[in-house]
């Protein structure tokens, strides 16, 4: 029988665009995977693809509110009921909500290997003080510090604030550099020579800049510098950061940004794109729209927060800027967009970085050497051996 590794993730867009390829690598290492997660409703669900994949799946509903946390206690019967029926030999839990209540439930059912991969802080911890963020930190220490658990890290940054705040076992961590992208998908291309390009991919989240990044465009439209500014990405209403459509539809409207909603075409958006932005506000793991803007061979713009500027390199593949300063934010901005050599040559640099640090091969094989040492000898090497051999 194939020993099982269960992923638990909250929505299953973000397995598919995030952790598909992982969840490759470890069936095709010899492995039976099981996945957790909400699953979107009607056409946007993503159950029938992801079980295409030899991925057996079990829904569940994570509440994201203060007040839905209430709701979560049943979940961890649920998944308690779920980790009992499946026996997984190691549970994989992705980013805070999994975390918490994955870990709960390992517990209750006897799990002894478990793995928790830290995908950035939020808002939450941008709250310096408080009850929400003294249950937070709370939760991740119950988690993280639990025997056989092991905690994986996107950034140093995260990594040393956990450590200095005594929330995991400084020896039970190690840093695995973002989701990995896939680098035959994203490739560069040459940039088209119509109206400059800045693409923006991400959650419609004030938190992520967004509305700085809408100044920064009017701002460069006052200063005569012309370009068209793309938002790639849909609302998340049960996060209260959420920006109104309404809002989003009336930038659109006034023309100093469209706004493409959720879309799946990111490489074809990259490939007419000649700038890639991320103006983040709060504490990132290693933003994906980053790495795969860098795998596209574009220049990237961001802030200068934890896993932002893991990705985004200062002269070396782009800007890097203070968060809250769309005046800044549109000074870089204005400085690639009217210098087409500038771009290709942070273009050139990002591409080689991630090749080196951010590639699906790289962070995967990262990802199966810790399963290995986990499993021991009960890891399936013949196959293993042969997955781990490719990647690198």
């Amino acid at each position: 029988m194939k020993p099982r590794v269960l992923f638990v993730v909250t929505d299953d867009w973000f397995f598919w665009s995030h952790r598909l390829h992982l969840a490759r690598d470890v069936r095709d290492a010899g492995f039976e995977v099981h996945l957790v997660t909400r699953l979107s409703p009607g056409e946007a669900s993503h159950a029938a693809r992801i079980a295409a994949e030899g991925i057996r799946i079990h829904p569940v509903s994570f509440g994201r509110t203060v007040p839905g946390q209430l709701k979560n206690a049943l979940l961890v019967m649920r998944l308690t009921r779920i980790f009992r029926s499946v026996r997984p030999e190691l549970v994989h839990c992705i980013s805070f909500l999994p975390i918490l209540y994955g870990a709960l439930a390992a517990r209750r059912a006897g799990v002894e290997r478990s793995v928790h991969t830290v995908t950035g802080l939020g808002h939450l911890f941008m709250r310096e003080g408080g009850m929400v963020r003294r249950v937070v930190e709370r939760g991740y220490r119950l988690a993280l510090k639990a025997p056989g658990a092991q905690a994986l890290f996107q950034n140093e940054d995260d990594l040393e604030l956990f450590r200095s705040r005594d929330l995991v076992a400084p020896e039970r961590t190690r840093i695995v550099r973002g989701s990995g992208v896939d680098i035959e998908r994203f490739r560069p291309s040459k940039e088209p020579t119509d109206t400059p390009v800045i693409l923006c991919c991400a959650r419609m989240l004030w938190s992520k800049g967004i509305g700085d990044l809408v100044a920064a465009g009017r701002l460069l439209r006052a200063r005569g510098v012309e370009h068209r500014l793309l938002l790639a990405g849909a609302p998340h209403p049960s996060n209260p950061d959420s920006i109104p459509e309404e809002v989003l539809r009336g930038w659109d409207a006034e023309g100093v940004a469209i706004w493409l909603g959720r879309r799946d075409d990111v490489p074809e958006l990259l490939a007419a794109a000649s700038v890639v932005c991320l103006p983040s506000a709060y504490r990132e793991g290693v933003p994906l729209a980053l790495i795969e803007g860098a795998a596209a061979g574009r220049a990237l713009v961001s802030t200068d927060m934890p896993g932002c500027r893991d990705i985004v390199r200062e002269g070396l593949n782009g800007r890097v800027v203070a968060s809250g300063a769309p005046e800044a934010l549109a000074s870089a901005l204005a400085e690639l967009l009217l210098d087409r050599d500038l771009r290709a040559r942070f273009g050139r640099a990002g591409r080689a970085l991630v090749e080196r640090e951010f590639s699906k091969e790289v962070v995967n094989a990262a990802v199966l050497d810790l399963y290995c040492e986990l499993f021991g000898d009960r890891f399936p090497r013949s196959e293993a051996e042969r997955s781990l051999g490719a990647a690198r």
